[in-house]
């Protein structure tokens, strides 16, 4: 039996919400939360949960029910979250930030007609205009006062009243409040089939670029809580306290901060968004040990001056994921804080983790890892997808395992198109070396087909990273009459440094080939990020169409 069979073997699916029962009955009494400085117990959050779930069913919400959850990192989301799941409902992640368009597409393609939010106008007066619209029925507004500690309680009250949205007291838009006090008794758990009933739509652009809900069965998100424990394995449980910046609603939070935190009773130290200051005061004040997160929030802390301020010798186990970690910034983060950075690797398809260096000695800077226990990973023939490749070789990373998606929300097409030939494909060329170490080289829809040679930009991205001036870099490819494409280099500076485009291919030099090096380099003072700091290609790539749109315009009218 290999070792896969062998976890496979005694891995026993289990809804979601009974790992917060396991949490409340083995650490009640610790805490389980702090929000800028207000702590809740996990049997305060538990107790919460519990009366939130007996009052959406008191709504007249039950299995099968579709629950979206439009919140920032804050208690409410994870009592929501944990509540929905008890009663057999499906939580749907809306993004805080989308516009009203992105809103409203999501909530008709989900199905989700009640809307869980904050009272913030910014986010709140969004969701309203979906409502008004038709695409929902119920908001329930969740009050941001009510949640913040003394003094800031206070002043958000006085001082913050512009931010606040107003909201009519109607059927429509039931309070917090409102849910809790229907919620009296004990609510009748839903009756969970983990291997098919659905937990989480997660909405992802996945390998086409149309959003599209993933969906995420309880056995799903149970396996991958349990392969994360073993990768955790080093943690203390009832004894960590978890920095939790990257929002819950993307599906590497949902996992590895907020359902790891629970599997290990572990405190889950809440930010509502990422901002440099606030991130290091947090870490000196609650002593934090691990910190999931993404390359672009360890650079802002290896180059910021601020940072020379702070101990952070507190932190003990780092995963970054969402981007490729440059071995640069987890060397300069790991001397600073003495901590294991490690590169992990995910996909919102796989809930979301496949892939994760060892939190010890045997990590592998560059490389993404070992496949996580009971996941085999396979490479396939690029030209040939039901070809493998020998090892060693690139091909498109396919993934098989107890974390891989039921499908795509009422999209068959695209379903069978990811699925294909009974295996998850990523989109994503790399190879697996002889001792498992699995390493990515790129998309393949980012491939750069530069005079018949396939060029990846990670490869560059990596070279690039390599020059002590550079803080951030992105690589796309643009038209080249003569070879077809060709790399162009955006690239954010250190703070305090200087170089230019002739510069840096001169030190490239060593470091990459003639058909590798960058075309054109371009400075920027930022580059454009995701909502969760993963480094953004798509609005360089759109700007250089644009820009080439306009010469040729331009070209045509002369």
């Amino acid at each position: 039996m290999t070792e896969t069979q062998a976890w496979l073997a005694t891995f026993s699916p289990k809804p979601v919400h009974s790992y917060l029962d396991e949490a409340i009955r083995d650490h009640g009494s610790r805490p389980a939360m702090d929000f800028l400085g207000r702590g809740w117990t996990y049997d305060e959050i538990g107790a919460m949960s519990q009366r939130v779930a007996a009052g959406l069913q008191a709504m007249g919400l039950g299995k099968g029910d579709k629950v979206g959850l439009c919140l920032p990192n804050t208690p409410y989301y994870t009592v929501f979250y944990f509540a929905v799941l008890r009663i057999g409902g499906i939580v749907v992640n809306f993004n805080p930030l989308y516009v009203e368009r992105e809103i409203s597409f999501q909530a008709r393609d989900s199905g989700a007609r009640i809307m869980v939010t904050l009272d913030l106008k910014v986010i709140y007066d969004k969701v309203e205009e979906v409502r008004r619209e038709g695409a929902l029925d119920t908001i329930v507004v969740c009050p941001m006062a009510d949640i913040l500690p003394q003094p800031k309680k206070l002043l958000f009250t006085l001082f913050k009243g512009k931010e606040r949205a107003s909201i009519p007291e109607d059927a429509a838009h039931p309070r917090f409040a409102d849910v809790m006090a229907k919620g009296r008794g004990a609510p009748r758990d839903a009756e969970i089939d983990p291997l098919t009933d659905i937990a989480v739509l997660q909405y992802t652009g996945g390998t086409t670029g149309v959003p599209k809900g993933a969906m995420l069965t309880h056995a799903n998100l149970s396996a991958n809580i349990e392969q994360m424990r073993t990768i955790f394995s080093a943690a203390e449980p009832g004894r960590e306290k978890m920095l939790c910046v990257l929002p819950f609603f993307h599906v590497f939070a949902m996992t590895v901060a907020q359902n790891l935190s629970v599997v290990l009773g572990a405190e889950m130290v809440l930010l509502p968004r990422f901002e440099l200051k606030m991130l290091l005061d947090t870490i000196k004040r609650k002593q934090i040990t691990l910190f999931p997160g993404v390359p672009t929030i360890y650079t802002a802390i290896n180059t910021a001056e601020m940072t020379k301020k702070y101990d952070l010798t507190s932190i003990k186990l780092c995963l970054s994921g969402g981007a490729p970690l440059p071995v640069e910034v987890k060397t300069q983060f790991e001397t600073m804080t003495g901590c294991y950075l490690v590169e992990g690797y995910g996909l919102t398809e796989a809930a979301p983790v496949v892939a994760a260096n060892p939190l010890d000695e045997n990590r592998r800077a560059g490389s993404i890892g070992l496949a996580v226990p009971g996941t085999v990973v396979g490479f396939r023939d690029l030209e040939d997808l039901t070809k493998d490749v020998a090892e060693g070789e690139k091909g498109e990373l396919v993934v098989s395992g107890p974390q891989v998606m039921a499908g795509y929300y009422n999209r068959p097409d695209e379903t069978a198109r990811t699925l294909e030939h009974g295996v998850l494909h990523t989109g994503d060329v790399g190879y697996r070396d002889a001792d498992g170490f699995i390493y990515l080289v790129d998309r393949i829809k980012d491939l750069i087909l530069c005079s018949g040679y396939n060029v990846y930009p990670r490869v560059i991205e990596e070279a690039i990273y390599q020059h002590p001036a550079v803080e951030e870099t992105i690589v796309i490819a643009i038209p080249d009459k003569y070879r077809g494409q060709t790399p162009k280099a955006f690239v954010k500076l250190r703070e305090g440094t200087a170089l230019t485009a002739t510069e840096l291919k001169t030190f490239l030099k060593d470091h990459l080939s003639s058909i590798e090096m960058p075309h054109e380099v371009e400075f920027r003072d930022s580059l454009p990020k995701t909502m969760v700091g993963k480094l953004s290609k798509k609005e360089l790539v759109e700007e250089e169409e644009a820009k080439r749109a306009a010469q040729a315009a331009e070209a045509a009218a002369g």
